[in-house]
C-alpha cells in the first residue's frame, strides 16, 4: 500500500476531529496515528480555529496560499520540482472556498513533499505552514509551539509544580537567588546563596537552565533530593523536598507610600490576579490605606475576566465596564460590575505607559470613562482585541482574536494595523516621540469620529490606546549607560552574591528583621562602591579621556573620566535593590527601585489634589477640566 493510499482515508477522521475540537465537544474516540497524520490533522485544526472563531472575515484563499508559500520556502531539497505540482506557488487553477478545499489541497502538497524528499522535517514544515496561515491575520493571532505551550499555560494559570526557588547559574553552579516565600524549599530553610551541587545522585555542576528545570520541577507530591553547599558551612547539606504548587505571582509588590496611600503593582492578568490584588489590598488597609496608586506600567494584559474583576472593585454595582463585539455573536458581550467594589469610594491613581496593553487598557479605560480615577503616565499600547486559545492535536496551541472590545464610552482603543505587519506594529511604540509630544500629536490628528466623552463631559480618544489625564515624560537627562552595562553583565547580581557570601550573617543580623529601616537607612560604604567599580572594569568598562560621552564599542563600555562618579547613585541604588531581592525576595526589590528611580511615581504623588478635583467633577460639583495635555501643548 502506498503512503498516499494509506493516508487518504483519514480525511473523514480529520474533519470529524477538527469539528469537535473547536465547537466545544470532547472527542470520545482516540485513534492511533503517526506523525504525518498528526501534522495534517494539526493543519486542519488550525485552519478551522480561524474560520470558526476569528472576529472578522478571514480570506481562506489567501490564508492557504500564504501557508503553502511558507511551507515551500523552508523545504531544504533544492532539487524538488515545484512548477505544475501540488506545491506550485503560482497556484494555477487553485481557489480555496472552504475548509475542505484547504485541507485536501494541503494534504496533496504535504504528501508530494513527503513522498519526493528524504530528509525533510515534515513537522517543522507544517509549523511554517501554520505560521503562514496566521501571518494573514491581526498581529495578536499566533501559533504557539508545543514546547512553549506549557510555559504559557503556567503563566496564565498563575502557578507551576516544583520546589519553589528562583535560581541563576553562576560559574556552572546552580545558585539560589531566593526561596519563594511559603514554598517547600523555604519551609525547609533553603535560602539565598545556597549552591545546589547535586540533584538525586547526579552531579548538577554544569547543568543548563533547561536541565535544572527538568530536574527540579515535577508533579505535586513527588520528592527530589538535593545536595547544597552553603557559604560559611564546611559540610554539605542534604534536603529531600516534596514538590508542591508554586505560585507565579502577578502582583509584583504592594506597600505603603505614605500613611494613607497604598501602592500595588500588577505585572499581568492571570488566573490568580484578582485574588492576589484583594489579599494585597487587605494587608494595606490594615496599615491605614484609604487611597490607592495602581501601577499597570509594562502590563501586557491577560485574562479578560480578571481585568473585569479588578475594574469592578472601583465601581458600584451595575456600572458598565467593557463590551465585546465580533462577527460571531457568541463572543459578543456587555459586562457590568456585579457588586459594590471595595474601592468604589476611595481615591485612585492609575499609572500606565506604552507597555500597558489589552486588559490593562480595559481597566484604565473604564476608570477614565467614568471619571473614576486619574490616569497618569504615557499613552498606552493600543490593543483592543480579545484572544482565545485553542489546543491542537500535538499539545501546541493557537491563539485567535475572537472579538474587539470597547470601553464604556464606546471607544475602540485598538491602534491601526496591517495584516501580516506584526513587526512594524509591535515596534510602533518605539517610534513615538516623547510622551507629551506624542499625546499632543495623537490628539490633534485624531478624527472627530474617534473622539468620545466621559460621564462628566471630558474628551477622550479612541484608535490608539489610552491617553492619560496627566502626561509624564521620561527623564531624558539621566545617563543610563553604566547601569545598563552593569545589568547586561550581571555585575550587580554577582557583586551582591559575593557580598552576601562574605557578609551575609552579619548583614542579616542587623537588617533582616527590619526591611523598612533598611529601605531608609542602608547605604553602601566607600570600599563597597570601589569594589563594584573594579568589577565593572574587569567586565569591560573602560575609563578614558578619548571620549566625551559614554559609548559602547563591541562588548565594552567606554566612559569619560569622572562619569562613573556622576552616576554612582544609580549604581548604588540598583545594588541596594538587588540586595533587597536576594535577602527578602522580589516584592522588596520594587520599593527600592521606586525610591531611587521612579520619577513618574513621585510626580503622581503630587497629583492627589487633582484626584479630589476629578471626584468633584464626576459629582457635578466642579466644572473645570482635569489634566495637563493642553497645557503641555
Amino acid at each position: 500500500m502506498s503512503f498516499k493510499k494509506f493516508i487518504a482515508p483519514q480525511v473523514a477522521i480529520v474533519l470529524i476531529l477538527t469539528l469537535v475540537k473547536f465547537t466545544g465537544v470532547d472527542a470520545v474516540l482516540k485513534t492511533s496515528i503517526n506523525d504525518d497524520e498528526t501534522n495534517i490533522i494539526k493543519y486542519a485544526q488550525a485552519t478551522r480555529s480561524i474560520v470558526a472563531n476569528y472576529f472578522s472575515d478571514a480570506d481562506l484563499d489567501e490564508m492557504y496560499k500564504v501557508s503553502i508559500k511558507e511551507f515551500v520556502t523552508h523545504v531544504k531539497d533544492s532539487t524538488l520540482k515545484i512548477a505544475d505540482t501540488p506545491v506550485d506557488t503560482t497556484f494555477p487553477g487553485v481557489n480555496i472556498k472552504s475548509i475542505t478545499d484547504a485541507f485536501t489541497s494541503f494534504e496533496k502538497a504535504y504528501l508530494y513533499v513527503a513522498n519526493n524528499t528524504t530528509d525533510e522535517n515534515m513537522t517543522k514544515l507544517t509549523e511554517y505552514a501554520i505560521r503562514g496561515l496566521f501571518s494573514t491575520l491581526d498581529p495578536h493571532s499566533v501559533y504557539i509551539e508545543p514546547d512553549d505551550s506549557e510555559r504559557v499555560q503556567e503563566e496564565f494559570a498563575g502557578k507551576f509544580q516544583g520546589i519553589g526557588v528562583q535560581f541563576n547559574i553562576i560559574q556552572d553552579s546552580i545558585t539560589v537567588v531566593t526561596a519563594i516565600s511559603g514554598g517547600p524549599s523555604d519551609q525547609l530553610g533553603i535560602r539565598s546563596g545556597d549552591r545546589i551541587v547535586a540533584i538525586e545522585d547526579s552531579n548538577a555542576v554544569g547543568f543548563t537552565n533547561e536541565q535544572v528545570l527538568n530536574s527540579l520541577r515535577g508533579e505535586k507530591g513527588s520528592k527530589v533530593k538535593v545536595t547544597i553547599v552553603r557559604p560559611g558551612v564546611s559540610s554539605h547539606l542534604y534536603f529531600t523536598i516534596e514538590r508542591d504548587d508554586i505560585p507565579l505571582y502577578t502582583v509584583d509588590t504592594s506597600y505603603m507610600l505614605d500613611e494613607r496611600t497604598g501602592y500595588i503593582k500588577i505585572n499581568r492578568f492571570a488566573a490568580t490576579t484578582h485574588q492576589e490584588f484583594m489579599e494585597a489590598s487587605k494587608e494595606l488597609k490594615a496599615q491605614g490605606m484609604d487611597r490607592l496608586v495602581l501601577d499597570l506600567r509594562g502590563n501586557p494584559g491577560g485574562y479578560l475576566g480578571q481585568a473585569i474583576a479588578i475594574a469592578e472593585e472601583f465601581f458600584p454595582r451595575g456600572t458598565s465596564l467593557v463590551s465585546t463585539k465580533s462577527k460571531h455573536s457568541r463572543f459578543d458581550g456587555d459586562y457590568f460590575s456585579r457588586k459594590n467594589g471595595e474601592f468604589k469610594d476611595k481615591p485612585v491613581i492609575l499609572l500606565v505607559d506604552e507597555g500597558a496593553a489589552s486588559a490593562s487598557e480595559i481597566v484604565s479605560g473604564a476608570l477614565q470613562d467614568h471619571d473614576r480615577g486619574l490616569i497618569v503616565g504615557k499613552r498606552t499600547f493600543g490593543k483592543g482585541l480579545v484572544q482565545q486559545q485553542y489546543e491542537l492535536i500535538d499539545n501546541s496551541n493557537v491563539r485567535v482574536t475572537i472579538s474587539r472590545y470597547y470601553t464604556p464610552s464606546g471607544r475602540l482603543i485598538q491602534k491601526p494595523f496591517v495584516e501580516g505587519g506584526g513587526e512594524e506594529y509591535a515596534y510602533e511604540i518605539y517610534r513615538r516621540n516623547d510622551a507629551m509630544s506624542d499625546a499632543i500629536e495623537f490628539s490633534d490628528e485624531i478624527p472627530d469620529s474617534l473622539k468620545f466623552k466621559t460621564d462628566a463631559g471630558r474628551t477622550v480618544y479612541g484608535g490608539g490606546g489610552i491617553v492619560p489625564d496627566y502626561i509624564i515624560p521620561d527623564d531624558t537627562s539621566r545617563s543610563g549607560y553604566v547601569i545598563n552595562f552593569a545589568i547586561r553583565k550581571r555585575a550587580s547580581f554577582d557583586y551582591v552574591r559575593e557580598y552576601l557570601d562574605q557578609n551575609g550573617d552579619e548583614f542579616r543580623a542587623k537588617w533582616e528583621n527590619d526591611f523598612e529601616k533598611f529601605r531608609t537607612d542602608f547605604q553602601w560604604e566607600d570600599n563597597s562602591i570601589n569594589e563594584f567599580k573594579a568589577s565593572l572594569l574587569e567586565k569591560g568598562m573602560v575609563i578614558t579621556d578619548t571620549v566625551n560621552t559614554p559609548k559602547f564599542k563591541a562588548d565594552s563600555l567606554f566612559v569619560p573620566i569622572g562619569h562613573f562618579e556622576e552616576v554612582v547613585w544609580m549604581s548604588t541604588g540598583r545594588l541596594k535593590a538587588e540586595l533587597a531581592r536576594q535577602v527578602w525576595g522580589m516584592k522588596s526589590f520594587y520599593p527600592i527601585v521606586n525610591d531611587v528611580f521612579d520619577e513618574t511615581l513621585k510626580e503622581a504623588m503630587t497629583l492627589l489634589d487633582a484626584v479630589d478635583k476629578l471626584n468633584a467633577l464626576s459629582k457635578g460639583e466642579a466644572s473645570a477640566g482635569v489634566g495637563n495635555l493642553k497645557e503641555g501643548g
